[in-house]
C-alpha cells in the first residue's frame, strides 16, 4: 500500500552513559536506542517485503524482484539488528537508508547508528567515516557531540602499547580534545577529559621509551629532546619526575653542569620526596655537586599530575 503521509520523525537517539574506560570488545554497554515508533499506515511491515511470481511464455515461474522497503521500516529493521546484535546486518540496512532515502526524517539518525554498529562491530575505519559524514552534513544536530565523542572512541581503543607506534593515540587525543572543545559542558566533555589525561600518559609513556633507549646508546641529546617533550608537553602525566631525573644524568654525561643542576633543583621542588629526586640528588653527589641542593624529603612530596 502507497503511503502519502510523513513516516513519523525517529525518536531521540539516546546514547550511553559516559564511563571512565571502554572495554576492547563492545565497549559501550547497550543503548536505549529508541522508545516505541509511531510507526503509522497499514501494510508498513507488510505486503511490500513480500515477492511474488509470474508465469512466462515458457511455463517456468519468475520470481519478481523483491521491493524496497519504506525508510522507517528499514530503520526500525536496523534497530533490531542491533538489539539482536546483528551489528554488520544493522550497519548495511541503515546504510540503505543513507543510499535510498538521504532526504528523509530518518537519514541523519540512520547515518550515526550506522557508525554506532560498525563501531560494536570493531570496524573503526568505517566508523569514522560513517560519522565524519554524519558531523559534515548534520554539524548542528543535537547528537552531534555523541558523533565526535564516538569518532574519539574508535581511535582510542586502537591505541598500542607505548614500544609501538602511537598513531592512533595522537589521533585519540585530537579526537577527545574536539569534543572537550566544542562541547565542554556534556557528559561526553567530562568522560573525554579522563580519557585524555591516560593518552597523554601513554604518549609520554612512549616519549620515555625511546628517550631511554637513546640514553643507553649514548646518544645523549636524542635522549634529551625525548625528555624535554616530557617535562614540557605532558605536565600532568606521571612521567615528568622520571623525565627530569634522566636530564640530570644526561646533562652530567655532556659536562653540562648547570643544566643538570637546574632540572635536580625542579625535581627537588615539584617532588621532593619522590625515588626520582633520590636518584638525582645522588647522582650530584656522586660528582661532589650537592651545594644549595635540597636535601630529599623521607616519604611523600607534591604529586603532581598522578590520577
Amino acid at each position: 500500500m502507497t503511503h502519502s503521509q510523513t513516516p513519523a520523525r525517529p525518536a531521540p537517539f539516546l546514547p550511553p552513559q559516559a564511563r571512565k574506560r571502554p572495554r576492547r570488545a563492545g565497549a559501550l554497554s547497550a543503548l536505549v536506542l529508541l522508545m516505541p515508533l509511531a510507526l503509522g499506515g497499514c501494510g508498513l511491515f507488510g505486503g511490500g517485503a513480500k515477492t511474488g511470481t509470474s508465469s512466462g511464455h515458457d511455463g517456468a515461474d519468475k520470481t519478481l524482484s523483491k521491493p524496497l522497503k519504506p525508510a522507517s521500516a528499514l530503520y526500525a529493521d536496523g534497530i533490531a539488528y542491533l538489539h539482536k546484535g546483528e551489528n554488520k546486518k544493522a550497519a548495511r540496512t541503515f546504510g540503505e537508508i543513507e543510499v535510498n532515502y538521504p532526504y528523509s526524517t530518518w537519514a541523519s539518525h540512520a547515518e550515526l547508528l550506522q557508525g554506532y554498529a560498525e563501531y560494536r562491530e570493531q570496524n573503526f575505519d568505517s566508523s569514522v567515516s560513517a560519522l565524519n559524514r554524519f558531523i559534515e552534513l548534520h554539524p548542528a544536530s543535537p547528537e552531534a557531540a555523541y558523533a565526535y565523542y564516538l569518532k574519539a572512541l574508535c581511535f582510542y581503543e586502537q591505541i598500542e602499547d607505548v614500544q609501538r607506534d602511537q598513531t592512533f593515540t595522537l589521533e585519540a587525543a585530537q579526537a577527545l580534545q574536539d569534543v572537550i572543545s566544542r562541547f565542554p559542558d556534556s557528559a561526553y566533555a567530562r568522560d573525554a577529559r579522563i580519557k585524555l589525561r591516560l593518552v597523554e600518559n601513554r604518549l609520554a609513556g612512549h616519549q620515555m621509551e625511546v628517550g631511554r633507549f637513546y640514553q643507553r646508546q649514548n646518544l645523549y641529546a636524542a635522549a634529551i629532546s625525548r625528555y624535554q617533550v616530557v617535562v614540557q608537553q605532558y605536565q600532568t602525566t606521571t612521567f615528568v619526575p622520571e623525565a627530569l631525573d634522566r636530564l640530570v644524568e644526561c646533562y652530567l654525561d655532556l659536562g653540562l653542569v648547570k643544566e643538570a643542576r637546574r632540572n635536580a633543583a625542579v625535581l627537588g621542588y615539584n617532588y621532593p620526596g619522590s625515588r626520582w629526586y633520590r636518584n638525582a640528588y645522588a647522582t650530584l653527589r656522586s660528582h661532589g655537586l650537592l651545594n644549595g641542593a635540597v636535601k630529599p624529603k623521607a616519604s611523600g612530596g607534591f604529586l603532581f599530575g598522578l590520577l
